[in-house]
């Protein structure tokens, strides 16, 4: 088996964003990693990361300004979501979660996940880690998260929609698709792979997080190549939208500072309507729908 790659450490030192979040804003992807010695990483993982404990990442957030998060499982972890379990409990309904489960997990696991604040489950496509799953557990795993209301979150590259479109379509839950599909910014707004996501998009049940900026850029620092990706989406579905730091940025080429990727979203969308649409008014409708009223 090949050895798992030792990742970068996230920037140590966030600068404090001119933009202040409004209340309740959300970051809605980022993880926790370990730490090791208590949550063990997957023996299976493609990489090794540093430890990114919960008290780091409310750190961060009180910092940033945002007093809610999402957590998403990771593929160093694997299967075993006890990290994520341990930190939404910790964070008394402050953090919602995405975990990572196949078609073995048992009903205990599920009401362990639901209670504990899990609202989705997600699978990999990409290659670097791992490729595309079995479809068929994808399916069996719907079939066990739909009574709970979960949605899917799919990490997949914009090109390989057109493989998998009629596919997650046709299993009617919504979705979302990470990082704004993971498209080449340096391919143009013309370029397959994002018409297909603009024309997923138009899709009730299709949601995409304009996160990952660092992910899309072709440039790098400050990853402005990549605004233009995000602002289509907003457009094209304002009301599926979410936004996340993806901290501590597992896998970038190039590490970003959060608090600077606080104000590349402030100057992507311009509109403070807009910007509380997606840090506060989506993320609710999607994870902490029992506070809405009527």
């Amino acid at each position: 088996m090949t050895e798992p790659k030792t990742i970068l450490a996230p920037d140590p030192n966030p600068i404090k964003p001119q933009y202040t979040p409004p209340p309740a804003a959300c970051d809605a992807h980022c993880h926790v990693f370990g730490p090791g010695a208590t949550f063990a990483y997957s023996a299976n993982r493609s990489y090794t990361p540093p430890d990114a404990p919960k008290e780091q990442l409310a750190a961060l957030h009180k910092h940033l300004g945002f007093s809610r998060a999402v957590l998403v499982q990771a593929s160093c972890h694997g299967l075993d979501n006890a990290a994520l379990v341990d930190a939404l409990t910790w964070s008394k309904g402050a953090w919602r979660g995405v975990c990572m489960i196949d078609d073995t997990v048992s009903e205990a696991e599920l009401e362990t996940l639901h209670v504990a604040g899990v609202r989705g489950a997600r699978f990999n496509f990409v290659a670097h880690l791992g490729g595309a799953p079995d479809l068929k557990v994808i399916e069996a795993v719907v079939a066990r998260i739909a009574p709970l209301g979960w949605h899917l979150q799919v990490h997949l590259d914009a090109e390989d929609i057109l493989t998998y479109r009629d596919f997650l379509l046709g299993l009617e839950m919504p979705f979302i698709i990470d990082h704004m599909g993971r498209v080449v910014a340096k391919n143009g707004l013309d370029q397959r792979p994002f018409k297909l996501m603009l024309d997923l998009m138009r899709e009730e049940r299709v949601w995409t997080k304009v996160s990952g900026f660092e992910r899309v850029s072709s440039a790098g620092k400050p990853f402005h190549d990549a605004m233009p990706y995000a602002r289509a989406l907003v457009e094209a579905a304002p009301d599926r939208v979410l936004w996340g730091t993806d901290y501590p940025h597992p896998n970038v080429k190039e590490m970003p500072n959060d608090g600077e990727q606080v104000d590349l979203f402030a100057q992507t969308i311009t509109d403070e309507a807009m910007r509380i649409r997606i840090l506060v008014d989506n993320p609710t409708r999607l994870y902490w729908p029992e506070t809405l009223k009527g």
